[in-house]
């Protein structure tokens, strides 16, 4: 009988995480045997309000060849996020101590503890459940009763496994630890056999812990003394003052050329200096009315050179709205900044009839980061049925 999961067995346990983060929305969350970072990377694009974003593994090797791939992107520096986020990478094993992983939330242990010797796994118990005390604690491993349903697999599906464990083994170590320290437990899984081979279980065996007394999230975080620390990034956010000042005028000055380009195309210009005045087509106004006032729907005109956008149009801008809570806010902020021409009284945008032709000196690039695409490393945390699933094309 074959066996093929789609998608791969690996990522429906990635889903998995990512789907509990999305329901429950964990502000710190750290990941034991990130390996190569798998994970890491599709939570920092499903983050749903994580803040703190931690990897850890003994293999420093592959941690300096993968940080990388958790960079921020260009996007995320053109639209910042709301909320912060910080990625930090450490290398250091479950079973030691460390005072930096205290008051998580979330931690995540994906096909890890099948590594350890069984005299580890306690140490690793104690030190997760007993020492970090998260909220939750997400477990994965191979569910041994499904492996005859694996052709051709004699032994444990990784040379690297110390064991795999029933389900009875597995809920009886897992009803343990929520009797020692204060946990409740469900269990599920993924990879789902089909037909009457359901009764062996998942593929992969999951359980859910959930702390039964309130986790220590707002602990104050230690500094680290026992692991090292690899890599770390900060994610430009809006909580960032001057990153919130620069998209905040990039978005005004976006919307004020926008009107400026709706005056120009709709207007007959012609070559004297009378003012000309431009207001919105009835149904333009009938789409804001709900959110914006008379105000709002001041003409764009022209005196001069100069095109006159009212501040006021500019705040009827959703985008502008959602970053600044109040048009004398908006105003304030954009008094101070040299990229922004306003009246002396503050309501109004002057802009150029004409775009200034003059090339600009081009602005000194920031030093890239040489990020080279690393292949050809074997994850020992990855179930060597995984790749052979993956290979035969997702059946």
């Amino acid at each position: 009988m074959t066996t093929p999961f789609s998608p791969p067995l690996y990522m429906q346990r990635y889903q998995f995480v990512i789907d509990y983060v999305k329901t429950y929305r964990p502000k710190k969350v750290i990941d034991f045997g990130c390996a190569e970072c798998c994970l890491l990377k599709k939570l920092k694009f499903h983050r749903n309000g994580i803040q703190l974003l931690v990897g850890v593994d003994i293999n420093s090797v592959v941690l300096l060849k993968r940080m990388h791939t958790l960079a921020p992107l260009v996007s995320d520096y053109l639209q910042p996020s709301d909320g912060p986020l910080t990625i930090e990478l450490y290398q250091g094993s479950v079973t030691e101590r460390e005072p930096c992983t205290r008051g998580f939330d979330l931690v995540t242990c994906v096909e890890l503890i099948e590594h350890l010797e069984l005299v580890e796994v306690e140490r690793f118990t104690e030190v997760v459940f007993g020492y970090m005390a998260p909220g939750a604690v997400i477990v994965s491993t191979p569910n041994a009763e499904f492996n005859p349903l694996l052709p051709g697999l004699r032994g444990f599906r990784n040379y690297d496994h110390k064991f795999e464990w029933t389900r009875a083994e597995f809920q009886t170590w897992a009803n343990r630890v929520c009797q020692e320290h204060g946990y409740s437990v469900y269990f599920t899984g993924v990879g789902e056999a089909v037909g009457h081979w359901r009764d062996v279980g998942f593929c992969t065996q999951i359980a859910v812990f959930q702390r039964i007394n309130q986790p220590m999230s707002n602990a104050e975080r230690l500094e680290p003394s026992v692991y090292k620390l690899v890599y770390r990034v900060v994610y430009p956010s809006l909580c960032d003052n001057n990153i919130y000042q620069r998209t905040l005028v990039s978005e005004v000055l976006y919307e004020a050329q926008h009107l400026r380009q709706e005056w120009l195309r709709r207007m007959n210009m012609d070559c004297n200096n009378n003012a000309h005045f431009f207001a919105p087509p009835l149904m333009e106004v009938f789409h804001h009315g709900v959110q914006a006032d008379a105000r709002d729907w001041q003409p764009v005109y022209q005196q001069g050179s100069t095109i006159c956008v009212p501040l006021a149009r500019v705040w009827s801008s959703p985008r502008v709205r959602a970053l600044c809570g109040s048009v004398q806010r908006l105003r304030e902020e954009l008094v101070v900044d040299a990229r922004v021409r306003m009246s002396a009284d503050g309501t109004v945008l002057n802009l150029p009839v004409y775009d200034d032709v003059e090339e600009e000196p081009e602005e000194e690039k920031d030093e890239e980061e040489d990020v080279k695409t690393v292949s050809g490393i074997g994850n020992n945390m990855e179930e060597d049925w995984d790749r052979e699933l993956e290979s035969c094309g997702n059946a």
